[in-house]
């Protein structure tokens, strides 16, 4: 079974994919390393630029028949038999990325991704089964312990449970609006 664990960077992934795996005896696969392993993509600075289709390709010829978990903001997309979409406060993902040295640039636009719910989005494009879990105000622990139950008590989908329009004005600071170099 490939489970896929995906969101806007910032949300928990790397932590709750790891311990998820360690919890299922699951092999853990870091997808950005995945891809560089067989040499898919190129490197664009300090970012990896793949094509979604070879890499979905690539997952799907090596991972098909093992029980793995996915981690990475691209994992939605690829061929998986669960998603789970993790969600956190988008003020909470814009910290997180200050704390981590992102540019004014890049915290902006991911911030504005969890506004606006685009890995969730991209991944019912592509799959029926996707679990959101909100990460917020959670260990790690507990957002295993969720996803666990909701697995364990055999529920594929439930999505909608996290509305961030209320959080706007919260957020305002995290976003560029006007030119380049505007900020809120």
């Amino acid at each position: 079974m490939i489970i896929a664990v995906s969101g806007t960077p910032g949300v928990g992934k790397t932590t709750v994919a790891k311990l998820l795996a360690k919890k299922l005896g699951y092999d853990y696969v870091d997808l950005r390393e995945f891809a560089l392993k067989h040499g898919i993509g190129e490197m664009k600075g300090e970012e990896l630029e793949v094509e979604v289709d070879e890499l979905a390709y690539y997952v799907e010829k090596e991972l098909k028949d093992k029980d793995v978990v996915l981690d990475g903001h691209l994992s939605h997309l690829m061929p998986a038999d669960q998603i789970i979409i993790l969600r956190a406060h988008p003020k909470l993902v814009g910290e997180r990325l200050k704390e981590r040295g992102y540019s004014e640039e890049k915290i902006a636009e991911n911030v504005e991704a969890e506004l606006v719910d685009v890995c969730l989005l991209e991944a019912i494009d592509e799959n029926e089964n996707i679990i959101e879990v909100d990460t917020t105000n959670k260990s790690p622990e507990e957002v295993v312990e969720e996803i666990l139950d909701l697995l364990n008590r055999g529920i594929k989908r439930r999505v909608g449970i996290v509305d961030w329009t209320k959080v706007y004005d919260e957020v305002l600071p995290y976003l560029k609006l006007g030119g380049d170099d505007e900020w809120a």
